[in-house]
């Protein structure tokens, strides 16, 4: 039997109206601008910060390396690879494992979930208990933001298949992160380029990616929200405050060309922040900041955007347009809104 093309016929229709029953059955388990108290309870203290990501500019480097590199451009944060951490806790000690980065002060932004949760069962369950080994050194260290990425399409399951598993799986992790206080950030990836060739279309708006949250029992989800793939859903700067700033948990930032209609953006299109102004991110930090949002900030063009410069010459490069993104928006050093600007 052939199989249905992705987002179209009955399989869209099905597709809809199971998104309409699932909205009406988890609106008072979740409502929009009113996450649970508990959803607050790995909050830090910080507000937002201009944070660095290695992976997300294609770089690589040894971590003393990425710190010196984070100082040396305005950064007050960096994502961690938590499993090489893990690592170096369990064979050289806990303290040797976070000296670098105590030492400079800075802060840790997020770290990629290292749980396979869309992969067999095999795979998933194994790594389900291996959660204890990376988690527990990750919290006693205070690194409490974990994220991931749904895949936006499917060759195996329909959407409505899709989203049971994502569910019951994502409940899961979360609770096993719950249990040494680290939140899960979830993000959708929104270009068409990443479904095509697929049978079946998943997630990769904000709206649906809310519904699957409104689906989860553990209250230490929320949203990875990058403002490019927000932009290239069709989304606008709106769902800041539907998503509401004790859901959000890592925010990343990108522009977009300004001859590309929004929807048609392909992945390589990440500009670099405040490139063309189409997509306002002075303008997202200002709400950010009105809404109470505390996480880390993390300029990601595509690595195609940096190539030939050496990683100094990037660091800088994208530090630089972060710089001048912040003064736009009126933020002081330490992320909030200047006087002025209230």
């Amino acid at each position: 039997m052939a199989r249905r093309e992705n987002g179209t016929g009955s399989e869209h229709k099905q597709r809809k109206s199971f998104q309409t029953n699932v909205a009406s059955r988890c609106l008072s388990h979740f409502p929009a601008g009113a996450p649970p108290a508990s959803l607050k309870v790995c909050r830090a203290e910080e507000r937002m910060f201009k944070n660095l990501s290695p992976e997300a500019l294609g770089i690589a480097a040894s971590q003393s390396e990425l710190i010196e590199l984070a100082l040396s451009f305005g950064f007050r944060g960096l994502d961690l690879d938590i499993l090489d951490f893990a690592e170096q806790a369990r064979t050289r000690g806990l303290a040797h494992a976070r000296r670098f980065i105590e030492s400079a002060k800075l802060q840790v932004g997020a770290f990629r979930l290292p749980t396979h949760w869309q992969a067999d069962d095999g795979i998933f369950r194994g790594d389900l208990r291996r959660v204890p080994e990376w988690a527990a050194p990750a919290a006693e260290a205070g690194y409490r933001r974990a994220v991931t990425t749904i895949e936006p399409a499917s060759d195996e399951r329909p959407f409505h298949q899709n989203f049971e598993l994502c569910r019951q799986r994502l409940n899961e992790v979360a609770a096993a992160l719950a249990a040494h206080e680290i939140r899960l950030g979830i993000a959708f990836a929104a270009p068409a380029d990443l479904r095509k060739g697929k049978s079946f279309e998943f997630i990769h708006d904000v709206d649906a990616l809310l519904l699957l949250i409104g689906t989860i029992q553990a209250k230490n989800v929320g949203v990875a929200l990058d403002l490019w793939d927000l932009h290239a859903s069709g989304g606008s700067m709106d769902a800041l405050k539907k998503i509401g700033g004790n859901r959000l948990v890592t925010i990343r930032v990108a522009d977009a060309p300004a001859d590309v209609p929004a929807t048609e953006c392909t992945s390589s299109q990440r500009l670099l922040p405040g490139e063309t102004g189409v997509i306002n991110a002075a303008a997202a930090l200002v709400t950010l900041a009105e809404l109470g949002y505390d996480g880390p900030i993390t300029p990601a063009p595509h690595p195609e955007q940096l190539k030939g410069l050496r990683r100094e010459a990037a660091v800088k490069r994208v530090g630089e347009k972060l710089d001048q993104i912040w003064k736009t928006a009126g933020l002081t050093t330490a992320g909030k809104l200047a006087p002025a600007r209230r």
